[in-house]
């Protein structure tokens, strides 16, 4: 039932017109005290004191100048301050101010009009306090003497009604034909006789029709003068003339003409104003003896439009007559177009809706007829447009959406302009700031950030900034920035980075390492502190810059093996055979990795070389007999790093001079020497041969075996801490060109070793990757297994096949040994 009332409630409101077409009408007394209460214009108008607040209701004057006053409390109309009606309206026989009762939510007027009432406040007063004639005598009983009338400031009742002369007297009367008369008369009733009486002093006066009565009187001072029987007269009673208000000083506006028939002085005729108006107070000037009217000040159509004045004529023997003069001013366009403005509303938001009210303005031009009719028009503007609401008020609204960041100021010019010739205009601005609105996020001043940090850093060191701007201005655009993971890890990054909140400099907390942790991501978040606040993300890329902080590690031959391995080399070995390679890898990366190899000591300085580059040991000469059976050699193994370090491989490495029988003694003499025996290296041969092919194919086995446990897990193929994780860490920095997988058959019996080694397929090598200074020996070069029964003589062949390790390509050759 409620809702049903509201929207008949709803319906009523709409239906009801923005302008009520009849005014509402009211009468009051002038003098009345501010504050007095003229009428209820709420009840008269249909309103509640509840709707007059709640619609903003207010009075609205077209000239600007508030008489009234409006209480929303009750919906009455009082007066604003105390009313003169003569002031206001003159002498105009009706007075009424009109205004608009103006309401805002949703725009609607009501025009009203109040009628002032004149008050008997004024006393008829007379223009000369003393007015003296000079009557011949003889004069003919009903002779006419004109005396100014009386002015009083009351219309209707309360004018002037009477006048009347005391004391009474057989001489005059008082002839009074309309109150609206500049002038009465004086009729003489019977002729005057100066011998009897040479003069008569009475006394005019004016009774207006107020309750109670004022009156006004004159002193009539009557001089019996000898015969000028013959006054002037006026060929016309009103003289009637138009004025430009725009005439030049000086320019004539009419010519009055009096006749007197008598001769000599009785008939010299002067003219001049009657002194109802102090002549230095009219823009007019008359000559004396022509005349002549003419305009001596400027005139102001908007402050007076007609001129009434009184015109005398005296002749040479005192007699005078008396016509009206009116003086039309004609309008022109002189006054510029005037706006008053009732509202304005300043700043908007930038999320204001079109058709907003931005302000509501009158025009109005004191000039009439066409000179005061006013077009309004705003000047190039697409987000405002101006309309016109009820008579001469125009709303200023919005007509598009705003955004401060592309404007945050409109400068609207409206120009009015009358249609007078030329028409005049006038401009008004209004200047409309755009307040802000959280509508932008901020914006990174790159799609993502790369930043290095040396490995090993201080905690605490700074090592970029990101930077952030939001388009948005005061607390919508203070950007904050914080911290987040990229993805879900077993430990968050976010541990070892920190950014600032306020500037966005980006701090790595504690040191790092480049052997475990290479690179950091995380995800940096600005948001602005507007309400909701606005976010934007950006990846923050933390790369580890490696330092030289690792020594090689030798993984060939074994430093940590007891007894320690040995090297065999028959006697038939040629010159640059290889005889066994240093293998070892550097944990670091880049030139950090580059590894370099150098012969410190060996028994026989000039029986091997070792390969600077490569690790490989081969014989520099043929062995003789008089070397030593057992050769110690060491080689000392550096990195490229800045400065360098290094480690040490012992080689243990024995001599096979011969196994025939013819000199069997001799060997075993000098084995004897060397307090051992042949027998004794042949057995040593054969265990070591024996368990060097059992390890190798344990080695194959296991390898095998983790590979496919690793390659199904996804993993790599060696983990830290053995020697396979030594050689793909190795492989990964840079020191070998890859990590290598070999598979080694060795058949018992016969004379065929078969030696499998699997070879990266790659496009191309990284410079750091690349074979200078690497410290591992190419897949083609492996030493040669020995049988413990002789010479070997190696014999290669190789079969290439595709596959893959550790999730890369590689070309597996397969490689025969015919011993």
């Amino acid at each position: 039932m409620a809702s049903a009332r509201q929207v008949l409630c709803l319906c009523a409101l709409l239906c009801v017109p923005r302008v009520r077409c009849e005014p509402i009408r009211y009468s009051v007394a002038e003098e009345g005290e501010s504050g007095s209460v003229v009428a209820n214009v709420a009840e008269d108008a249909g309103l509640t004191p509840a709707q007059l607040s709640a619609r903003r209701a207010r009075i609205a004057s077209p000239d600007g100048r508030q008489h009234f006053g409006l209480e929303r409390a009750t919906g009455r109309l009082v007066l604003a301050e105390r009313l003169d009606r003569e002031e206001m309206c003159g002498r105009s026989l009706t007075c009424t101010l009109a205004f608009e009762l103006l309401l805002e939510n949703p725009l609607q007027f009501f025009r009203v009009e109040v009628a002032v009432e004149d008050v008997n406040d004024h006393s008829p007063v007379f223009p000369e306090e003393r007015v003296t004639f000079q009557i011949p005598e003889r004069g003919d009983p009903g002779s006419r003497f004109p005396v100014e009338a009386a002015q009083d400031l009351d219309v209707g009742s309360n004018s002037i009604q009477a006048y009347s002369i005391a004391p009474e007297n057989e001489y005059f009367s008082v002839s009074f034909k309309h109150p609206r008369k500049k002038f009465i008369e004086l009729v003489l009733e019977k002729p005057l006789d100066r011998e009897e009486q040479p003069e008569l002093l009475l006394s005019l006066i004016a009774t207006d029709g107020g309750s109670p009565p004022r009156s006004g009187t004159t002193q009539i001072h009557i001089v019996v003068l000898d015969a000028n029987d013959n006054a002037p007269a006026f060929t016309q009673e009103v003289y009637v003339g138009q004025a430009l208000e725009n005439a030049p000083a000086g320019s004539v506006v009419l010519r009055v003409v009096a006749t007197d028939p008598d001769v000599g002085v009785n008939g010299d005729i002067s003219y001049r104003f009657s002194q109802a108006v102090s002549e230095s107070q009219l823009p007019f000037t008359i000559d004396t003896l022509s005349g002549e009217i003419r305009v001596t000040k400027p005139l102001d159509f908007e402050t007076i439009q007609k001129y009434e004045l009184s015109m005398l004529a005296t002749d040479g023997g005192g007699l005078s007559s008396m016509c009206s003069v009116v003086v039309e001013v004609l309008d022109v366009n002189d006054n510029a177009p005037e706006l008053v403005v009732s509202s304005f509303s300043s700043p908007l938001p930038e999320n204001t809706e079109p058709g907003t009210l931005v302000a509501l303005f009158a025009v109005r031009d004191r000039d009439s007829g066409v000179n005061g009719e006013i077009s309004c028009a705003l000047e190039d503007q697409v987000s405002f447009s101006l309309r016109p609401a009820y008579k001469n008020y125009y709303e200023l609204v919005t007509v598009t959406t705003l955004d401060r960041e592309e404007k945050a100021q409109y400068l609207l010019v409206i120009t009015a302009a009358d249609t007078g010739t030329p028409p005049i205009t006038t401009t008004e601005t209004f200047t409309v700031d755009i307040s802000d609105v959280n509508d932008n996020a901020p914006v990174f001043n790159q799609t993502s950030y790369t930043m290095y940090v040396q490995e090993n850093n201080i905690p605490g060191v700074l090592v970029g900034a990101i930077s952030a701007v939001d388009s948005d201005t005061g607390p919508n655009a203070k950007v904050t920035y914080s911290l987040w993971p990229v993805l879900p890890t077993e430990w968050d990054p976010c541990s070892c980075i920190s950014v600032n909140s306020e500037n966005g400099h980006v701090f790595v907390l504690r040191p790092l390492d480049y052997e475990q942790v290479r690179q950091l991501e995380v995800l940096v978040s600005a948001t602005d502190a507007g309400s909701p606040p606005l976010s934007t993300n950006v990846t923050v890329c933390l790369l580890v810059v490696d330092e030289n902080d690792n020594a090689p590690l030798v993984l060939h031959p074994a430093q940590d093996s007891s007894p320690p391995s040995s090297e065999l080399v028959p006697a038939s070995a040629d010159v640059g055979d290889l005889v066994t390679k240093v293998v070892a890898v550097d944990a670091d990366s880049g030139q950090n990795s580059w590894l370099s190899f150098h012969l410190l000591r060996a028994t026989d300085p000039g029986l091997f070389a070792v390969g600077s580059q490569n690790g490989e040991v081969r014989l520099r000469r043929p062995v003789t007999e008089r070397d030593a059976v057992k050769q110690k050699l060491e080689v000392l193994v550096r990195d490229n790093g800045r400065p360098p370090l290094s480690a040490t491989a012992a080689l243990n490495i024995l001599l096979l001079n011969g196994l025939s029988q013819e000199h069997l003694p001799q060997q075993e003499l000098a084995v004897q020497d060397e307090d051992s025996s042949l027998t004794i290296y042949l057995i040593i041969s054969l265990v070591f041969v024996s368990l060097l092919f059992l390890t190798s194919f344990a080695a194959f086995v296991a390898c095998k075996m983790f590979k496919r446990k690793e390659l199904k897990g996804g993993h790599v193929l060696y983990g830290t801490g053995n020697l396979q994780s030594s050689l793909a860490a190795g492989a990964a920095a840079g020191t070998l060109p890859h990590a290598y997988c070999y598979e080694i058959n060795l058949t018992t019996g016969s004379g065929n070793s078969e030696f499998k080694f699997l070879k990266p397929i790659l496009p191309s090598v990284p410079p750091q990757h690349s074979d200078t200074g690497r410290g591992v020996a190419d897949t083609e070069d492996f030493p040669p297994i020995l049988n413990s029964m002789g010479d070997a003589a190696l014999d290669i062949s190789g079969t290439p096949s595709v596959g893959h390790f550790n999730g890369l390509p590689f070309r597996s050759v397969s490689t025969q040994w015919n011993a």
